[in-house]
């Protein structure tokens, strides 16, 4: 069979091939043409200062081009939106603070959170403790630079030189403002008393003048965080003092009168005490609990020397100058030199600490005789509770009672109603009958009364033997 060869036609209905449009006419007022109007640079690099005013006119023509506005299908004009700019970064709160020198007048002034951070060197973290915002428990943080107090409404930065403290116009704050102002007002006092100063003058009298080094010893003055701390301890030991005896007076009144008349006034008055004795005493349990976490850890008591540290500081960069200029000295003196720094260095690790625990343990003290009094109020309000579910024991008991009771003269009556009922039949007697003579109707009548008061008296006789049987067997009091 021979082979056939299938042949394809073109189709009718295929488009046309696309013809290449001529290029558009120059513009009218263009000299020189397309090729004149833009020149090669091929040849030649432009120079750095003509590529930047190029791409600046480049830049403001495409700026024009979009702000152009655009003709739509409908014939209406919209006008492309101008390029936004950069977003600023919005600026870090700042807030008013209070700065109160070792030396001179307070200042007020506002800081950000990074100014703070900067001053004092301490971390977001520990500056949160002092956001108004946040509720945060009673502490007492010491770092490298600076101490955070944080007790109650007491919140305050301190360094060696001055102490910060924030919102100085929050009427909270302005009681301990005033007390601190005072104190650091006075003049800085010895540890001697005017005895030992007579006796010293004695001594000197009599073997000559004594020498300044001893003198400097007997004294010891507070430096500037432990002036600060004192008085924030100070403040808040007051103020928890004085809110547990407005409590005091309130509360044993509201109590007694409770015991003498119980009502739903009076108990609501006493729920109400015992609310805010609960917050009191978490909130004295907080501050005893912080300072007796200081008082058991050295290390965190000589990280408030905030003083001393900088003074060894100085005085351990002057020994590092010292030693680069004595780079030739012998090897002992060296090997001193090296004992002497240990030494010292040691002495910074572990300073002596008796002067900040002494001064915890005397408002430790203080605010555990508040957190006693809570405790001894507790108690008594527990007692009084006591004393009261005794008393509506008591009462429910007595109802109780005449429940039983009552039960009982109703089981009585009962029975007194049975033999009523048996009498109420319609039964031939001869008690029923009616009676034809005067003398049948008498002896009928004293009958039905001999009855009556026969069954009253044997109901109440089965009560008082009911009765009888309960409280011989301690059923009933």
């Amino acid at each position: 069979m021979p082979r056939t060869r299938t042949v394809k036609l073109a189709d009718s209905r295929r488009p046309p091939s696309r013809r290449r449009l001529p290029p558009p006419p120059r513009r009218a007022g263009a000299p020189g043409g397309a090729a004149s109007a833009r020149p090669s640079t091929r040849g030649t690099q432009p120079s750095p200062p003509q590529r930047t005013n190029k791409l600046r006119d480049e830049a403001s023509a495409s700026g024009q081009q979009q702000r152009e506005p655009i003709q739509t299908a409908a014939g209406m004009e919209r006008r492309q939106p101008a390029p936004l700019g950069p977003r600023r970064k919005a600026a870090a709160p700042s807030r008013e603070w209070l700065v109160v020198p070792a030396a001179g007048e307070p200042r007020t002034a506002e800081f950000g959170k990074h100014q703070i951070m900067e001053m004092t060197g301490l971390p977001a973290r520990d500056l949160r403790v002092l956001d108004p915002l946040l509720s945060y428990p009673s502490t007492i943080m010491g770092r490298d630079h600076a101490v955070v107090v944080n007790l109650e409404h007491v919140k305050v930065i301190v360094t060696a030189d001055e102490a910060l403290v924030p919102d100085p116009g929050n009427p909270l704050v302005r009681p301990f403002l005033v007390d601190l102002h005072a104190r650091l007002a006075l003049p800085d006092v010895s540890s001697t008393s005017p005895t030992d100063r007579g006796n010293e003058t004695d001594q000197s009298d009599g073997n000559g003048p004594a020498p300044a080094a001893c003198r400097a010893e007997t004294v010891k003055i507070l430096p500037f965080e432990f002036k600060v701390l004192e008085v924030c301890l100070e403040y808040t030991c007051k103020c928890l003092e004085s809110e547990t005896l407005a409590l005091e007076k309130e509360a044993y009144p509201a109590l007694d009168e409770l015991t003498s008349k119980v009502s739903t006034l009076n108990l609501e008055h006493v729920r109400q005490i015992k609310s805010r004795l609960v917050a009191l005493s978490g909130r004295v349990q907080k501050v005893r609990d912080e300072i007796e976490h200081l008082l058991d850890d050295d290390t965190d008591m000589s990280e408030m020397y905030l003083t001393r540290k900088l003074t060894f500081q100085g005085f351990h960069d002057s020994n590092n100058d010292a030693s680069t200029d004595q780079l030739e000295e012998k090897e002992e003196e060296d090997c001193d030199d090296e004992t002497e720094t240990g030494r010292e260095s040691s002495a910074y690790v572990k300073p002596n600490i008796e002067e900040l625990e002494m001064l915890l343990e005397a408002y430790f003290v203080q605010v555990d005789g508040t957190l006693n009094k809570l405790y001894n109020l507790r108690e008594y309000v527990d007692d009084t509770e006591d004393y009261i579910n005794i008393m509506l024991d008591e009462k429910q008991n007595q109802l109780l009672q005449m429940g039983v009771m009552l039960t009982t003269a109703t089981v009585v009556a009962t029975a007194g109603i049975a033999v009523v009922s048996l009498f109420g039949m319609n039964i031939h007697i001869d008690l029923m009958k009616d009676p034809e003579t005067p003398e049948e109707a008498r002896i009928k009548n004293m009958k039905f009364w001999e009855t009556t008061w026969g069954t009253v008296a044997g109901c109440v006789a089965i009560y008082l033997i009911a009765i009888y049987a309960g409280k011989k067997s301690k059923i009933l009091q």
